[in-house]
């Protein structure tokens, strides 16, 4: 027979059971205190655990006899949750978790027959009223403008994403995908979207996934003027990063016809196609109504995955509509780098089971403030954009389309067509130059921006050589 915990003291001390509280990161019951510290009488160890968690030294959680009593952090800027502290496996120590998150966090970490399984629930989002209800409360919103802020502020929609693409491209599809499994390292990433260079030793499917998410983000910051969070952006933008990644191709931005499972979790998304239709009609009906991007941003990221629309890619898909109201203010985007997938998906884990955003906004705000570090630091080196470039963008791209897909064809004869076709002739000499330029630096990385497939490059090259 194992022998019995002999207590602290004789006597136990307050600060002799705050201590034990303090070595116990899972958290302990309050019949787990009193088995370490049996000298202490129930009813003022009851006293001290609510004196202590009245001044914040701990946070209860649970109810009755499962309720567990944590050290709790240190307290931050008042609403805006607490300072960091040695999380949670899979949660780096700077990710700061609320009390809440911590209640969530301790419910999606028990094993699946110990979590009850549970459907959509459809008053989730029927509860949610636009400008009313509010994920991000109002401090929390200032501190996420003050961090995002840009010089670009009152630019154009998406001037400030079309300055930072080169990098934006690289560290999102680089994050985005890494939160799926996918083992592309930073280097490589850069070196497939710059240079059209595939990673060694890597499968098909994850080469693929890096470059629909390049195609998914160039498609977004090309249209953030005009774009909104609607159907017809969900459903090109799911299009764009599910290309060749599906089963069945037919699924690629189309709602899904067919019930799915999500792994390792105990939530059964709807199945019948017609209520996910009503369903993303209110989903996007309500996001288009929010008047602040970072709330706008966040319901994107709560909402889709949660309604699961699509057959797969649901929150590949909701992590970029969740940039295009950072696009569209000039804001700092979220590029989800550092961010592990652990946290990402116990988070998400939390919404889907128990209709929670506590965890899921902790997670945003420090992936948030983290983009923020590094896009802040490096605005003072981007060049300023060419304006020649700029003003005829489009031209470039439809007379480069035109030039790779009409096989035989003089291209020189083709570009000097289309440029005196469109351009002043004062100005006809550099627009000139820089399409022949993009067209001599044309690879397999940056099909996509011109509209074109690898097919039609490869043909234009084999009837080159």
């Amino acid at each position: 027979m194992a022998p019995k915990i002999a207590p602290l003291t004789d006597h136990a001390k307050p600060a002799d059971l705050l201590r034990s509280i303090q070595n116990a990161p899972a958290g302990l019951t309050l019949a787990q205190l009193l088995e370490r510290h049996p000298s202490v009488a129930r009813r003022t160890a009851q006293r001290w655990l609510g004196q202590w968690a009245a001044d914040g030294s701990i946070v209860a959680q649970g109810a009755a006899r499962a309720r567990h009593y944590r050290a709790a952090a240190m307290q931050g800027v008042p609403g805006l949750g607490p300072h960091p502290r040695s999380g949670p496996d899979g949660f780096p120590a700077a990710i700061p978790l609320s009390a809440d998150s911590l209640d969530v966090l301790a419910y999606v970490d028990q094993p699946l027959q110990a979590r009850k399984p549970v459907g959509y629930q459809r008053d989730f989002l029927q509860a949610y009223q636009p400008n009313l209800t509010w994920y991000l409360p109002a401090p929390l919103r200032r501190q996420l403008h003050q961090m995002g802020q840009t010089a670009d502020a009152h630019a154009p929609a998406g001037t400030y994403s079309r300055a930072i693409l080169n990098r934006l491209l690289i560290d999102l599809s680089w994050a985005s995908s890494q939160l799926e499994g996918n083992t592309y390292s930073r280097l490589d990433t850069r070196a497939l979207i710059e240079h059209g260079q595939v990673a060694a030793g890597k499968a098909g499917i994850e080469t693929q996934m890096i470059l629909n998410h390049k195609s998914a983000i160039e498609l977004l910051v090309e249209n953030a003027g005009t774009a909104r969070l609607d159907r017809y952006t969900l459903m090109n933008l799911h299009a764009a990063l599910a290309e060749n990644l599906l089963p069945n191709p037919a699924d690629e931005g189309r709602l899904r016809q067919h019930v799915v499972e999500i792994g390792q979790s105990v939530f059964r998304p709807l199945s019948v196609p017609q209520q996910l239709d009503e369903a993303l009609n209110e989903l996007l009906d309500k996001a288009g109504q929010i008047s602040d991007p970072f709330e706008q941003s966040f319901f994107m990221l709560v909402h889709v995955p949660y309604l699961q629309p699509f057959a797969d890619i649901n929150k590949r898909t909701s992590r970029l509509a969740a940039n295009l109201p950072l696009f569209r203010a000039n804001l700092c985007p979220l590029t989800f780098v550092d961010v592990p997938e652990q946290a990402y998906s116990r988070a998400i884990l939390g919404v889907y089971e128990l209709t929670r955003v506590e965890l899921l906004r902790d997670v945003f705000v420090w992936a948030y403030e983290r983009s923020t570090q590094e896009y802040l630091a490096i605005k003072q080196d981007l060049a300023e954009p060419d304006p020649t470039r700029l003003a005829y963008r489009g031209l470039i791209k439809q007379t480069i389309h035109a030039v790779v897909t009409h096989l035989g064809g003089d291209a020189l004869a083709l570009i000097a067509q289309a440029v005196a076709a469109h351009v002043p002739e004062t100005e006809r000499p550099a627009v000139h130059a820089l399409i022949v330029e993009e067209l001599r630096r044309l690879h397999e990385g940056v099909l996509a921006r011109y509209g074109l497939r690898p097919s039609e490059f490869a043909a234009w090259q084999a009837g080159k050589g």
